[in-house]
């Protein structure tokens, strides 16, 4: 099932993505934030990707957010590291 989620994403960068600019305010990219996130920690890893996907907007922070070794819902910064 895993791997259904990630062709899916990846299909997504190839094919959808390109036809839009590139708005994405975070660092790595909240569909390669979520490819990473559901290899690291399984389906959780969904969740974790909705979540960052729900931050992407206008009045939040921009920068660096890699996907934490543990399971958590916060965005990682770089004192939390």
């Amino acid at each position: 099932m895993k791997h259904y989620v990630i062709v899916s994403i990846r299909w997504y960068q190839k094919y959808l993505s390109p036809l839009f600019p590139g708005t994405c305010r975070f660092r790595p990219t909240c569909s390669n934030y979520m490819i990473e996130a559901i290899q690291k920690h399984g389906f959780k890893g969904i969740l974790m990707g909705i979540v960052r996907i729900l931050r992407c907007h206008p009045l939040s922070k921009v920068g660096y957010d890699p996907v934490p070794d543990h399971f958590t819902l916060k965005r990682q910064t770089k004192s939390d590291s």
